[in-house]
């Protein structure tokens, strides 16, 4: 037994990417001899992130039964680590009492977002069950918008006055006897309670204590409005290499603090959701979810791609006639569709990147896209001569290869213009382009690819 123990302390040490396959290994070997006590102790080991991973990584039955093993101290910091289609599926079944016995070790900010993921029957227990001063201040964060610095926001802020020595700010901190995690600073606030600056705990320990805080605070640092956006705060933490900043209302006054672990959790909140919405998938999708939600979920963007491909059909069937006498266009034009819906998605990635980032504006999305028209022209006229070129080779007729020549490049700069065009126009009428701007580019691409293709087609090679 002493010897499975170290092999599961040097698993833990392995390369991330291994890690998880050889945990669950290692379980799955403890759980399959019956030594549920020894899997118990191997699996509350782990750091809750590491737990949330294995449980992510398994069906709905084992998920459950590894659920079951952890300790009630660490559910709580678990069920944050999990994505909420998972999370859902582990408080299903999970008492009210233990429900709220796992509440008592989160912060502020991660115990609202967890009360927004309850089902609405039990939220209301949940709240009711907290003391006074606790309920108050989740009330406080559950008023502002999740994806909102008031939602990021803790309200376990330390503050001190302007007017007071450093000796006692020291003294202060002593009597506490511990610090918020990720305190780098302490919030100086006026007498009804307006920010004014920071006292950094580098220069609280650093400087003569018998120093006021107004002589030695910092005032670089600016509050953040509670109705900034979550993006927006990730820009300013990453332009300001903040660790921690003060959040204010519209009257510059304290309401609480955001940390650099809720910003890392928005940046892969956000990178999640720009890869799974390509496919028009959440980013909280569960792999192991059933087969019946995870079916109907796909099943909106499967009939909408269907949709978009009858589009394309149709366009094709109005030159029957061409496709009959002509049967080497058949056999080129997916080229023309295909290389216009790649060359859109690039063009599509990098500006709904930009647009996410708020390096794209309307002082510069007019010199973007006439720049991305020119990119379009210009690997449309390389990739023009390349598949002309092999087109004249293979058929032996100058005329299909001057006609697939023309309408690539034509469809390259449609490519590039819809690309550039698409994510700006779905922001702009509250649709995210992460998820919607892949079909419409797609969609573009195809119809005017074929329809381009075949009518020139149409009238210079019959």
């Amino acid at each position: 037994m002493q010897h499975s123990h170290r092999s599961w302390l040097i698993m833990a040490d392995n390369d991330p990417t291994e890690k998880t396959e050889s945990q669950l290994k290692a379980l799955s070997e403890a759980l399959e001899t019956g030594t549920m006590q020894h899997a118990r102790r191997m699996l509350n080991e782990l750091r809750p992130a590491e737990i949330a991973d294995l449980l992510e990584s398994l069906p709905y039955a084992e998920r459950n039964l590894l659920w079951d093993l952890v300790n009630p101290e660490k559910e709580g910091n678990v069920l944050l680590e999990v994505g909420d289609e998972v999370r859902a599926t582990l408080i299903r079944d999970m008492p009210l009492e233990e429900l709220v016995n796992a509440t008592e070790s989160m912060a502020v900010d991660d115990l609202a977002d967890f009360i927004q993921s309850l089902p609405d029957k039990v939220t209301g227990e949940v709240l009711t069950s907290l003391d006074t001063q606790r309920r108050k201040r989740v009330e406080a964060v559950l008023s502002f918008p999740e994806d909102s610095a008031g939602g990021l926001m803790n309200t376990d802020t330390i503050t001190v006055r302007s007017k007071v020595t450093l000796e006692v700010v020291l003294r202060y901190l002593q009597r506490l006897g511990e610090l918020p995690n990720n305190t780098d600073n302490l919030i100086v606030t006026a007498g009804d309670n307006r920010y004014i600056g920071v006292l950094p705990l580098t220069t609280l320990l650093t400087s003569n204590p018998n120093s006021y805080v107004a002589d030695v605070m910092s005032r670089e640092i600016e509050a953040i409005p509670a109705a900034t956006v979550d993006d927006s705060v990730a820009r300013i933490f990453e332009d300001n290499d903040l660790l921690s900043a003060p959040v204010v209302d519209e009257d510059n006054r304290l309401l609480g603090r955001i940390t650099i672990d809720d910003v890392v959790d928005v940046i892969r909140d956000e990178g999640d959701r720009s890869v799974m919405g390509r496919a028009g998938l959440n980013e909280e999708e569960d792999l192991f979810a059933p087969v019946v939600p995870s079916s109907r979920r796909r099943a909106l963007w499967l009939g909408i791609n269907l949709i978009t491909a009858f589009m394309a059909s149709w366009v094709v069937s109005n030159f029957e006639g061409t496709l009959e006498k002509v049967v080497a266009i058949a056999v080129l034009m997916n080229i023309v569709a295909s290389m216009g819906g790649i060359a859109g998605t690039q063009t599509l990635t990098l500006v709904t990147r930009g647009l996410a980032l708020g390096q794209v504006s309307r002082q510069n999305r007019n010199w973007l896209l006439s720049k991305e028209l020119i990119v379009g022209l210009f690997n449309g006229v390389i990739w023009a001569l390349v598949v002309g070129g092999i087109a004249f080779l293979w058929f032996k007729q100058a005329n299909i290869g001057m006609v697939i020549a023309a309408a690539m490049i034509i469809n390259l700069v449609v490519a590039a213009f819809s690309g550039a065009a698409s994510p700006v126009i779905l922001r702009k009428i509250g649709i995210d382009p992460a998820i919607a701007g892949s079909v419409v580019v797609t969609t573009v691409t195809d119809i005017v690819g074929l329809f381009v293709f075949l009518g020139m087609a149409t009238i210079f090679l019959l």
